[in-house]
C-alpha cells in the first residue's frame, strides 16, 4: 500500500470518528505515523485531504448502492451501518463543520449528493420497470438520508423502519 493510499484509509476513519473541525494535522500525523511535512508533501492541506476522502469514500457508498430494488437500497444501507457504524453521513456532517464555506470540500458534497441522488433515481426506476417516479425518488431519498441520521441516535434498526416505509411507497406507486 503506498503512503497517499495508507495516509486517506487513515484520515478516514479520523475524520469519520472525530469530525473534520477536531481532527487536527497533529492528530491525523500521528494516526498515519508520518511527519507533517510528509503529510502535507502528499495531502497538500486538510481540506485537500478531506476532499480525497470524501472522493474516496463517495465511490465505494455509491458501488455499496448497485443494487436494483429500493429493499435492496435498504438492505445495502443496513449493511453499510453494520460495516462501518452509524454516524451519520460523513458528507453532511464536514459540510455543516466547514459551513460549506471550504470549497474543496463544498463541491465534493455537492458531486456526492447529485450522484447520489441520481443513484437513487435509477433505482427507483428500476424498481418501477419504468422511466421512473421523480416524487417517489425524492421520497426514497429523504428516508434513506432520515434513516442513515436516526440510526446515530436511534440505532441501526430504525433502517428497518424506513425500509417498510420505502415499501409501502413503492407498491403504492405500482398500483
Amino acid at each position: 500500500m503506498d503512503r497517499m493510499t495508507r495516509l486517506a484509509d487513515t484520515a478516514e476513519q479520523v475524520f469519520d470518528r472525530h469530525g473534520y473541525t477536531a481532527s487536527g494535522m497533529d492528530r491525523l500525523t500521528e494516526a498515519a505515523g508520518m511527519s507533517s511535512r510528509t503529510l502535507y508533501k502528499h495531502a497538500g492541506s486538510k481540506a485537500q485531504l478531506m476532499a480525497t476522502v470524501l472522493a474516496r469514500r463517495d465511490r465505494r457508498f455509491l458501488q455499496q448502492l448497485e443494487v436494483q430494488s429500493v429493499d435492496a437500497l435498504f438492505a445495502a444501507l443496513e449493511d453499510w451501518i453494520e460495516a462501518e457504524g452509524a454516524r451519520g453521513c460523513l458528507f453532511l456532517r464536514t459540510r455543516a463543520e466547514t459551513g460549506g464555506d471550504t470549497p474543496e470540500i463544498a463541491e465534493a458534497v455537492a458531486a456526492h449528493k447529485a450522484a447520489f441522488q441520481k443513484r437513487i433515481a435509477g433505482i427507483v426506476a428500476a424498481d418501477l420497470g419504468n422511466g421512473g417516479d421523480p416524487v417517489l425518488a425524492e421520497q426514497v431519498l429523504v428516508l434513506f438520508e432520515g434513516a442513515t441520521h436516526a440510526a446515530v441516535y436511534r440505532g441501526a434498526e430504525v433502517v428497518t423502519a424506513a425500509r417498510t416505509a420505502a415499501a409501502v411507497l413503492v407498491d403504492r406507486a405500482r398500483s
